[in-house]
Order: C-alpha cells, then sequence, then structure tokens
C-alpha cells in the first residue's frame, strides 16, 4: 500500500508538465508514468484511447495554443477494495484561438473543468478515467444546440476552504457522512416524501452543488431541488446508485474531502419528461459521473459532478456535435488570427 502523500508526488510530474503545457516534456513524462497498457477511459466522443497525448491533449493543445492545467483539488488514497487511486478537478484554460471538436474558437481566454482519475499499481498508472465538461466550452463559443441549462453558468471554482491543493488527513468521518447521504437520498422517490432523504442532516444551507454544463449549478437544498434534483428524478425516478448494490465505483475519503469514480455508476430509465428537455422514451442508460464532496464540519458543503452527457446524449440516440455542427454552419470555420499585440 502506498500512501496519498506518495501517490500525489508520483502524478506531480504530469500536472506540472500540464500546467505550461509543452509538448514533448508532456510526451516524456506520459511515457515514463504511464503502463504501456494503460486504460485509458475519457467522455465521449473520445471513448477508450490508445494515445492521450495524440488523441486527446494535442487536439486541445492545437485549439489553445497556450493551454495550461490548473488544478484545484487533489487527492489519493487507498479504496476499500484496496486499489491506489487519485482525483483531480480542476480547469483547462487558455486562448480559445482553433475549433475543438468541432467547437467554434471564441478568440478570448475559455475553461473547460475536468475530473481526472488515475490507478496506480507498482509505481505507475494502469487506468485512467476522465470526464471533460466539453459542453461548458459550446456555452462559452454560443454554440450549445441543446436545451438550455436550468442551473447558474459560471466557471467552476476552486473549494471555498482554499485547501484543495494541501488535502491531507483521515477521512473515514467524510467518506461515511456521504455514503449515508447517498443511501437516504436513493429512498426517494419511490417513497415519495420528499423528507425521507433527509436532506438538512447531510447537507450545509449553504451549499454549492457545482453541476455539469447542460445542468449547471445550484445553492442550498431549494436551489438543488429546483435545478437539478426535482427536474432528473422526474425524468429517471428508477436511478440506481453504485451504493446501492449493482454498479460499481471507486471511493477515497481523505481529510474532509471525498470522491468516487464509476465507469459507469448510475442505471437510469428515461420514462418521465423535465430533465434536459428530453423526451421520455423508455430507454434505459447508463450514467458516468465522477464527483468531489467537502464536508465542513459534519455536512457538505461543496459538491463538484460531472457527469458524461455527451455519451448519455449517445445512449438515447441523439449526436450532439453533429447537431452542433448543423446549428452552426453559417458561422466562419477554421481558426482565429489574432493579431500580434506589438502590430495590432
Amino acid at each position: 500500500m502506498i500512501s496519498p502523500a506518495q501517490l500525489k508526488a508520483l502524478i506531480a510530474p504530469y500536472r506540472h508538465a500540464m500546467a505550461d503545457f509543452d509538448r514533448d516534456t508532456v510526451q516524456s513524462v506520459i511515457a515514463s508514468l504511464f503502463a504501456p497498457d494503460a486504460m485509458l477511459r475519457l467522455c465521449h466522443p473520445f471513448g477508450d484511447v490508445d494515445d492521450l497525448l495524440e488523441d486527446c491533449l494535442a487536439p486541445l493543445h492545437a485549439a489553445m495554443p497556450d493551454l495550461e492545467r490548473r488544478d484545484m483539488i487533489v487527492m489519493a488514497g487507498t479504496t476499500p477494495e484496496g486499489q491506489d487511486w487519485i482525483g483531480c478537478m480542476g480547469q483547462y484554460m487558455g486562448s480559445f484561438l482553433a475549433p475543438f471538436l468541432g467547437i467554434p474558437p471564441t478568440g478570448h481566454m475559455a475553461h473547460m473543468r475536468y475530473h481526472e482519475y488515475f490507478r496506480v499499481t507498482d509505481g505507475r498508472i494502469t487506468e485512467m478515467q476522465a470526464i471533460w465538461d466539453i459542453p461548458e466550452l459550446m456555452m462559452q463559443a454560443r454554440a450549445w444546440p441543446m436545451a438550455p441549462q436550468l442551473g447558474a453558468f459560471l466557471a467552476t471554482p476552486a473549494p471555498m476552504s482554499g485547501d484543495g491543493l494541501a488535502v491531507a488527513g483521515d477521512g473515514q468521518k467524510a467518506l461515511e457522512h456521504v455514503i449515508a447521504m447517498l443511501t437516504d437520498l436513493c429512498k426517494y422517490p419511490s417513497n415519495p416524501d420528499p423528507a425521507v432523504m433527509q436532506l438538512d442532516r447531510y447537507w450545509h444551507p449553504r451549499f454549492n452543488w457545482y453541476g455539469p454544463a447542460g445542468i449547471g449549478t445550484s445553492r442550498g437544498i431549494s436551489g438543488f431541488r429546483n435545478w437539478h434534483q426535482g427536474p432528473f428524478l422526474r425524468g429517471m425516478p428508477d436511478r440506481k446508485l453504485d451504493a446501492m448494490g449493482d454498479l460499481k465505483s471507486h471511493w477515497i475519503g481523505e481529510g474532509d474531502y471525498v470522491c468516487e469514480t464509476g465507469w459507469p455508476n448510475m442505471r437510469l430509465t428515461v420514462t418521465g419528461d423535465g430533465w434536459m428537455g428530453i423526451a421520455p422514451g423508455g430507454q434505459e442508460i447508463l450514467l458516468r459521473s465522477l464527483d468531489f464532496w467537502r464536508c465542513e464540519g459534519d455536512l457538505i458543503r461543496e459538491n463538484w459532478v460531472l457527469v458524461d452527457l455527451l455519451d448519455a446524449y449517445r445512449q438515447l440516440g441523439v449526436d450532439v456535435l453533429a447537431r452542433m455542427r448543423e446549428f452552426n454552419k453559417a458561422r466562419v470555420p477554421g481558426a482565429i488570427p489574432l493579431p500580434d499585440w506589438r502590430h495590432a
């Protein structure tokens, strides 16, 4: 078993190389850190890839030539099953000067949240699970082709406590709190009384729920119920989580923080109206959700959630990127030739 501090030291060269993206340095670090047969699992449209640099990072760097990685949470530990994982949350940022996955550039600084998890075996990364908030870039480019989100749109902040890069300590209490919260959460809506979830018992009255673009951010229990949970459960009231038994996630608790990665970790059937404007067609879908929680005292104060929404739409027969291209046929394609300031 390797300590959380040792796991964080192991991932540090990758984080530092990505902070000021240099292709050669990133390529060298990936070659030394990742096992040759590592499973690289990324969100739609990437899927499982063979080459993290060529398939994913290089296209993003081409779109943002001054690309930088800004970690806001880094935590690590050993799961109850004995696996060593590292979880990172942050923003990819840079000048959005060329198309990315067909998303038209803005010519301005842009941000895209990521939740990235790395499994470590014998000192090498043997698995990566990552969701990038690609719809967040679409919204900044005014190219989101689906229903407007109910929650607020904002660049997701770092933890209010300011300690996201210095997480340390025994996280068992926080982990047990989050698991208990999810267990009670799943009692609704089979029991139609919202009180069965005991939300006041688990959540701070001023908690922030940072959802993915397409759903948005909410504040407090009222905001959470109105802008996310209510529509979500009206659309898919039969949702099942790994905490309820039949799906598998990996859990880490460290200090006041908890993280979970599952690929996938939710099974749901779209039987009702209300979730992101999707018609109730009776389709079963599997959702990938990579999450972070921060507890304050005995309550959850912040929750960062990324769901692979583009993959959810794919399972429902909707190609969001193709729909985006249809919406943007009248826009001039290609890169934005931003003038050099010395000659502007």
